[in-house]
């Protein structure tokens, strides 16, 4: 979750289909890398149409790396880093970037936690150093631990206590990853975070900010040779942590389905949600089911949203969504009905739309729109220096190869038809389905 709720959001750059199956070449992002002696991996990549450079830090470390009684710890940490180091002063990270002519933000997820900075590429060694300090010399003291407490507690209250359908993510984290430490969702709990002691930030700080943890990848206008030495000035002499314990996740893709009703005062609208176990993000089947869903219910053209939506006016809105994750996944459809329209009506409709899937697959006309929005997703995504830092840095933690960055379309371009329709039978069987309702408190 992003600090200030930033949407993800890069310019297209105009790769378009030109008949079935057949699309234009990506652009090829080169790039070079290397690993510095703690432990460091680093990541360059050169490209001089503007003059600006994304700096970008990511840490192998979410909240699925934390302690049942201390969740939230990994996302408290991302507004933490921005307090102040040993040798910035407190709150004066922004200030510097902004006063530089940059932005910057940082998110915490399930698998990791990151850091961007986004400057003039004059302004490179800049970004360098802060992210230095904050690896090498973060101040975890009182201060800003009870300051950051209580940003945290209004983040959720804001976002989650206080909204419709605010406990959502929690209760499908709850239903589907049960048994595992993705049964909690990365903003935590207020509890926890009042409990912990400053000595348990320090030792989360210790164990997890260490060079052997953190890749780092840089983008833009830059001068190879002599961003290598810079990186080398910052990063080179800090020392290698121990290396992180992870923890270790049985997924049973065949666990049986839950069910459960959701009553909360704020609820305006019936609604629904019907979740799958999928697999990791990493899996072979990963793109047919991204495929899969987006033609189910992603965008108002999608299969759900007009069933439900525009044919039978039942709901108000539908869509589907995946999370698939470094050791866990799941898929989810959702509907929100209409007033006069109960649950039992939007689970029926969903679940023929579903069946309907299993049953007859897929058109080739909804097979290549996927394709079509897929490829357009992924030209978008590096269609800015941030958007290739960011990209290159999670490629290689994933996949162990940043290279990817360049061929992610043909992984879906192996995709058939027919895959889709397997996936549909293979994961979206309705015995392991998890279903949410959330109905209309009487009053």
């Amino acid at each position: 979750m992003k600090r200030n709720l930033i949407p993800r959001l890069a310019a297209p750059i105009g790769l378009l289909a030109i008949s079935i199956g057949v699309f234009a070449e990506s652009p090829n992002i080169e790039f070079e890398e290397f690993d510095l002696s703690n432990g460091m991996h680093v990541i360059l990549h050169r490209n001089t149409d503007a003059p600006v450079v994304s700096s970008y830090v990511l840490y192998h470390v979410g909240s699925k790396d934390e302690r049942p009684d201390r969740t939230g710890f990994a996302h408290f940490f991302e507004h933490l880093m921005f307090e102040g180091s040993k040798n910035i002063e407190r709150g004066q990270i922004d200030k510097l970037i902004s006063g530089a002519g940059g932005n910057l933000n940082a998110s915490t997820s399930f698998d990791r936690t990151d850091y961007y900075i986004n400057l003039p590429s004059n302004e490179l060694e800049l970004a360098l150093w802060i992210e230095s300090e904050r690896l090498m010399h973060a101040v975890v003291d009182e201060t800003g631990v009870e300051t950051q407490r209580e940003v945290v507690k209004e983040e959720r209250r804001s976002r989650y206590d206080n909204q419709p359908y605010g406990s959502l993510m929690e209760n499908m984290a709850a239903a589907v990853f049960a048994g595992t430490p993705y049964a909690w969702t990365p903003i935590g709990s207020a509890q926890y975070i009042d409990e912990a002691t400053i000595d348990e930030f320090r030792d989360f700080y210790k164990k997890w900010y260490v060079p052997n943890n953190a890749i780092l990848a840089i983008a833009g206008d830059i001068d190879l040779a002599n961003t290598k030495r810079l990186v080398e000035r910052y990063f080179g002499e800090i020392r290698r942590g121990t290396d992180p314990v992870r923890v270790d996740i049985d997924w049973d893709l065949k666990a049986a389905g839950t069910a459960k009703s959701v009553v909360e005062p704020m609820t305006p609208l019936p609604a629904t949600v019907h979740i799958w176990r999928a697999p990791v993000l990493t899996h072979e089947d990963a793109e047919a089911i991204d495929l899969l869903i987006s033609i189910l219910a992603t965008g108002k053209s999608s299969r759900m949203y007009r069933r439900l939506v525009d044919i039978e006016r039942a709901a108000v809105n539908s869509a589907a969504f995946t999370w698939m994750q470094e050791k866990a996944g799941l898929v989810s459809a959702y509907a929100i009905g209409n007033r006069g329209v109960t649950i039992e009506q939007l689970d029926s409709l969903i679940e023929a739309e579903v069946q309907k899937l299993i049953d007859e697959g897929v058109t080739d006309a909804e097979f290549q729109k996927a394709l079509n929005q897929k490829e357009s997703e992924i030209a978008s995504s590096v269609g800015t220096m941030s958007r290739r830092a960011q990209s290159l840095a999670n490629n290689h933690l994933w996949y162990g190869d940043a290279g990817r960055i360049n061929r992610e379309l043909e992984a879906y371009l192996k995709v058939t038809k027919e895959d889709l329709q397997r996936v549909a039978k293979t994961y979206l069987k309705k015995e392991r389905r998890n279903t949410l309702h959330y109905p209309v408190p009487e009053k």
